[in-house]
């Protein structure tokens, strides 16, 4: 905790330093979420008009870069008029990723932040000549019409579940 609370401090330099309007009452503790499965990060802000800052349990074995990118993700909503990923929160991602070497964007990913992905496939597609399998956590086309794709082998796709 006290790690993510120092690495938080250090995001909040790095905006300033680079001009950019971040809030001056956002609070100094960052709270763990232990049950977020899908999101590493969120901006919460509190009827007293400050902000509190919550991170996903997951990044606690995650590297010091990626929860500063996360950290300065969820800073960036912070400033006026960004509390949304919409054009002017984008610009300041952009100038965090310029001078700091993040990879700020509107989504994250596992791979991207170097952490497992523990979540199910709810649906599995599997090739019926080399094996292959496709796990998705989503119904998405090809879950839904398998005989539409065909595996790089050739083969035909089928559901499994």
């Amino acid at each position: 905790m006290e790690r993510f609370d120092a690495l938080l401090a250090r995001v909040l330099d790095q905006a300033r330093s680079l001009d950019i309007p971040v809030s001056g009452r956002i609070r100094p503790h960052v709270r763990v979420n232990r049950r977020a499965a899908t999101r590493f990060g969120c901006c919460i802000r509190q009827e007293d008009g400050s902000f509190t800052i919550e991170l996903t349990h997951r990044l606690l074995e995650g590297s010091d870069q990626a929860c500063l990118q996360t950290l300065a993700h969820e800073v960036l909503h912070t400033c006026p008029g960004c509390r949304n990923h919409g054009a002017r929160w984008r610009q300041w991602a952009e100038r965090m990723n310029g001078a700091f070497g993040y990879r700020i964007a509107r989504t994250g990913t596992c791979q991207a932040l170097g952490l497992p992905d523990q979540r199910s496939a709810r649906h599995l597609v599997v090739c019926t000549s080399c094996g292959q399998t496709f796990p998705r956590l989503k119904a998405s086309p090809l879950v839904l019409h398998p005989e539409r794709y065909r595996c790089k082998c050739g083969g035909e796709l089928v559901r499994k579940f």
